[in-house]
């Protein structure tokens, strides 16, 4: 099976195309920059497609990074796999970011994620990860206020991030693990794990897990 994972939730992102069989396989996994995800994400796919000697009809399965992150990179990415997968049918793996990471985890128990979220705000996950698998136990946003406490109540957790100054702030509480961001490959693997689970969605219902409310929100009148 041919697997498209896609990450257009940060400041850059992925593309990738992977492959399962007796094991699973990155083929190639191709970085895209922030700002033209939309002009760059397919022309990499037809790219990679071309060079592993595959179409598009080849393509079974979808793995896409759902957020937090930023608005309008995960509205390219998901759209994309919508797109696709309309065209292209086959099962779709919706991945949060903040499981991502905690995937990176090799301990069992109390795992906590977190992303800078810009505001004085972080998001937050809360996973209890066994056996290599992380089970969501709730995704938030938080003040640094907030995100303090909760590291004050919880020293025995392990703390995993991307964020160098997070990273040093919640070493005074508990044990952290400072890690690059997720690519596309890691989504991919995690989205071919949930396939397999039956953890899957289909295009009218793939929707970006923002966590915060978009701006337009925040800040629309009320009739």
């Amino acid at each position: 099976m041919l697997i498209l994972g896609i990450d257009t939730s940060g400041r850059n992102g992925s593309v990738c195309l992977a492959q399962t069989g007796s094991s699973f396989e990155v083929l190639e996994n191709v970085p895209l920059s922030g700002g033209t995800y939309s002009a760059q994400l397919i022309p990499a796919l037809m790219s990679m497609l071309q060079k592993h000697g595959r179409k598009k009809s080849d393509l079974k399965a979808y793995a896409v990074a759902s957020g937090p992150g930023s608005f309008t990179g995960l509205r390219v990415g998901l759209s994309a796999v919508k797109g696709l997968a309309e065209i292209l049918p086959g099962p779709i793996a919706s991945v949060s970011v903040l499981e991502a990471l905690a995937a990176a985890s090799h301990e069992d128990g109390r795992v906590i994620t977190v992303l800078d979220a810009a505001r004085k705000e972080v998001y937050v996950g809360e996973y209890d990860v066994t056996g290599g698998k992380a089970a969501m136990v709730r995704e938030s946003l938080m003040t640094q206020t907030d995100f303090a406490h909760l590291l004050e109540h919880n020293s025995s957790a392990q703390l995993i991030t991307p964020d160098a100054d997070l990273a040093e702030l919640a070493r005074f509480h508990m044990r952290v693990m400072q890690v690059e961001r997720p690519q596309a490959g890691e989504y991919a693997c995690l989205g071919w794990l949930k396939i397999q689970e039956g953890q899957v969605v289909g295009p009218d219902l793939l929707e970006a897990n923002y966590i915060r409310r978009s701006d337009a929100e925040i800040f629309a009148k009320k009739d």
